[in-house]
């Protein structure tokens, strides 16, 4: 197979990926880095393996070792793809490079997510509608689990605090999946108060439900800038390193429901499937990962399960 036959294999292949619902944005320019990254070196049939394994290692796009395991396990699913009609493509072995764990998360704390709010309100500049945008919107992550890029995209027509129960219309989100999420009546409270703020401070040229001091729609790069600002000043997150982010109010939220549950006495094995739903992932193993072992986690459980033995369960 020829360079200019890998080319137009990529594109279809890049079209099929789409219309399973895959969102290619970052892996489609990144694959055609990879087949210029074979062109220039002229590889082809056994030597593709080689060249993916160094081609996710060069130094051409600087990333740590997170980066470089994304972008061969990319080259390796597109390699696997023209393998099928090409039996001299080869294919790079799993394991070349080593798996990197997941920072934990933080988990934030009642008094946190208080100081967060709070924060966001003294935000400048003065008299803008900015600190009403951020206290809301990290009031809502807090409350509703959704992913920050999730609340960001969210337009006026699938904000329904009048439905009974309020709720969000979350659109065309991770694997294009959209799903309904109801609200507790507080956070339908707090939207509608941040409603109000945005038509007075004449915020009706945009149809996003969140928008920034000069009107327009408030980017992620904004959002997470300026949460991280807060978090470092409220000593909630370290001057340098990683640590508290948006992303981790949606682990809270994860762990807070499950955390009640068990304080319910509700099976939680049966109910992680409503979660998953919720909180729009594609199986319920997905969710697994967010639930991080706290305190309170552990506590509730292992109540649990000496009521369990309490009552012969254990026999």
């Amino acid at each position: 197979m020829t360079t200019g036959e890998i080319r137009s294999r990529l594109q279809r292949y890049l079209d099929l990926c789409r219309a399973l619902g895959f969102k290619m944005d970052v892996r489609g320019p990144r694959l055609r880095e990879f087949i210029a990254f074979v062109e220039a070196r002229d590889l082809s049939g056994f030597g593709m393996a080689q060249g993916a394994l160094e081609w996710a290692c060069s130094s051409g796009r600087p990333c740590g070792p997170a980066g470089q395991a994304q972008r061969l396990s990319w080259a390796r699913q597109f390699l696997t793809h023209l393998h099928a009609i090409d039996p001299q493509i080869q294919i790079p072995e799993a394991g070349l490079l080593p798996r990197v764990v997941r920072a934990k998360p933080h988990i934030y704390s009642d008094t946190e997510i208080s100081l967060l709010i709070t924060g966001a309100r003294s935000l400048g500049p003065r008299g803008s509608l900015r600190p009403y945008t951020y206290a809301t919107f990290v009031g809502l992550l807090a409350s509703s689990g959704l992913r920050p890029n999730e609340a960001l995209r969210l337009r006026i027509p699938e904000v329904k605090l009048e439905a009974d129960p309020p709720l969000l219309y979350v659109m065309q989100t991770k694997f294009r999946k959209s799903r309904v999420v109801p609200l507790h009546p507080s956070t339908a409270h707090a939207l509608r108060s941040y409603a109000h703020q945005r038509r007075r401070r004449g915020g009706e040229g945009c149809d996003r439900f969140f928008i920034s001091r000069g009107g327009g729609a408030v980017t992620y790069e904004a959002a997470s800038r300026t949460f991280l600002h807060l978090a470092r000043r409220l000593g909630i997150r370290g001057p340098v390193g990683r640590g508290a982010s948006l992303h981790g109010l949606r682990h809270t939220f994860a762990v807070r429901r499950v955390t009640a549950w068990y304080r319910e006495g509700l099976d939680v094995r049966a109910r992680l499937p409503e979660l998953s739903v919720y909180l729009g992932h594609v199986r319920p193993e997905d969710t697994y990962c967010y639930l991080s072992a706290t305190p309170e986690l552990l506590g509730a459980a292992a109540l649990r399960f000496e009521n369990y033995a309490a009552l012969g369960g254990g026999q």
